[in-house]
């Protein structure tokens, strides 16, 4: 073989080993859920075709010729019973665009199709688009809905000012995407906008985060919530604040909901990320908490504390001491996949059940919100564990 096909060899079969390796459970764990060692997606895991120019007419040194930078932040679901993910991907030429990847069993072997999404404009085209949240709706269309930044008119010297709002499309197969007009609400600007699966008063029902600006919420943050007549000219003309920021929290500078709620018999599931300010930056970290079954837009039990934070090399990225999920899947087992990027760079996997998350949502103390309370709350738990262990003679 000439130099040039001994390297492609190289290339596939490397790459090869990295989509078939078997993903670990880790051994120590906090009984809500279980972290898996090896990360699910990388960069690395996009097919090499994607990345190379395979003619060695046109690439005699076999060059990259478009670079990937990141594969996180994925939308999730079943489908046809794979484990699918609508990943984030982003380029070297730091545009981001959907892709793809299915999994057998959901914590290893996923690979991505042939083909990114060719994902439709609408009239004011996309700069870069990114963290789709996917919905069955139960009206039969799975929504797509996502993250539209453009460029800021009102700000034409400043070459970081930029607009977020929510793109909005859907499918009935994952391949073909109608794309559907932005949704128009009445605060600013949008982002992590995430379909209720369900009518509520005859309306589609969306969690919102309204902000002031591109990053910054300024006045605004919090999970909100409105209620459309349509998606196909969704608008919110109201909405109302489901879970707000809180001073000295995990969510104190902004918090946003993160992929479809679960309906469990106790209420929906939600899974959201908060963020506080520390002396090295932002720190993202995820979170639950449950809502009323009727009423989804009522919260009714709400643990302190975070669910997930960055741990270890998770901590290490593009945007440093990051989690971030916009997908999770429940099966028939009522096994819970949770799906989570690290540092804007890269996908893991948490797994748990219905059964663990509820017990952790409902039984978790809530936030007393001063370290006094924080005390008092936890002596209880030692005392009570104390006399226990004074009976067992341990």
């Amino acid at each position: 073989m000439s130099d040039f096909q001994i390297k492609l060899t190289n290339l596939f079969s490397d790459h090869k080993k990295l989509i078939e390796r078997k993903n670990e459970k880790q051994s120590s764990g906090n009984g809500i859920y279980d972290r898996w060692k090896f990360p699910i997606l990388t960069a690395a895991h996009t097919p090499v075709f994607w990345r190379f120019d395979l003619n060695e007419k046109t690439n005699p040194y076999l060059l990259e010729r478009q670079g990937v930078n990141a594969a996180f932040n994925s939308g999730a679901m079943l489908w046809n019973g794979k484990h699918i993910l609508v990943v984030r991907v982003e380029g070297d030429d730091r545009k981001s665009f959907f892709a793809i990847a299915e999994s057998p069993n959901g914590i290893d072997n996923f690979k991505f199709w042939d083909y990114p999404v060719t994902m439709p404009e609408t009239e004011n085209p996309d700069t870069n688009v990114y963290d789709m949240r996917l919905t069955a709706h139960e009206d039969g269309w799975i929504y797509g809905l996502f993250c539209t930044e453009r460029k800021d008119k009102t700000q034409p010297n400043n070459t970081s000012a930029a607009e977020a709002q929510c793109g909005i499309a859907r499918t009935k197969d994952l391949k073909t995407w109608e794309r559907l007009p932005d949704l128009i609400t009445y605060s600013g600007q949008q982002r992590n906008v995430v379909l209720h699966p369900e009518f509520v008063d005859e309306k589609y029902a969306l969690y919102t985060r309204p902000q002031d600006g591109f990053i910054s919420v300024g006045g605004g943050g919090g999970i909100g919530w409105g209620l459309t007549d349509s998606m196909t000219n969704a608008e919110i003309k109201s909405e109302v604040i489901v879970d707000t920021k809180l001073y000295h929290t995990i969510k104190e500078v902004k918090n946003g909901q993160g992929p479809s709620p679960i309906k469990t018999e106790k209420g929906w599931l939600h899974l959201a990320h908060g963020v506080r300010n520390t002396a090295a930056g932002l720190r993202y970290v995820l979170y639950l908490f449950l809502t009323d079954l009727v009423k989804p837009w009522i919260i009714t039990y709400a643990p302190a504390g975070h669910f997930i934070a960055p741990k270890n090399e998770e901590r290490v990225g593009d945007v440093s001491n990051v989690v971030f999920s916009n997908g999770w899947i429940v099966n028939d087992k009522k096994e819970v996949f949770i799906y989570y990027a690290s540092s804007d760079t890269r996908m893991h996997v948490a797994t748990s059940t219905v059964a663990q998350l509820l017990d952790y949502v409902m039984n978790t103390p809530a936030d007393g919100l001063r370290s006094a309370s924080s005390v008092a709350t936890r002596n209880q738990l030692i005392g009570g564990n104390l006399a226990i262990l004074k009976e067992l003679d341990l």
